[in-house]
């Protein structure tokens, strides 16, 4: 069932209206393959842009792996000159710590209350 103001529109035309559809039915200008060339120029610096960013992440990781490889050998070292005898693991009161069970549920419980301190600010 088509609406009876669509089909009124449809038939009452004014001369704009009449201008406008004589000028969308003209012949399409012809461009020489100029749009098609343009487009997909478009398409291209759109794909040179999607892969830009994970391209440079893989050159950089590449130069960075030896020198991060190398500060890790060394980290515990550092940490441990930095420091000195202060931190150690024997000193570490591990009886004392509770169970890991107490810990997932004490961490699901604070998860929650942010999520819901999140919900109820909106």
């Amino acid at each position: 069932m088509t609406s009876k103001i669509i089909n009124m529109a449809e038939r009452i035309k004014d001369k704009d209206d009449l201008r406008l559809e004589s000028m969308f039915r003209s012949e399409f200008i012809a461009d020489d393959g100029f749009s098609v060339k343009v487009v997909s120029r478009v398409r291209r610096q759109m794909w040179i842009r999607r892969l830009a960013l994970p391209v440079a992440f893989v050159l950089g990781a590449s130069f960075a792996a030896k020198p991060l490889l190398q500060l890790a050998g060394i980290a515990p070292r550092l940490f441990h000159s930095l420091t000195g005898n202060l931190v150690s693991l024997d000193k570490i009161p591990v009886g004392s710590l509770p169970d890991t069970s107490t810990l997932i549920f004490g961490a699901t419980l604070l998860m929650a209350v942010v999520l819901a301190s999140k919900l109820l600010e909106e």
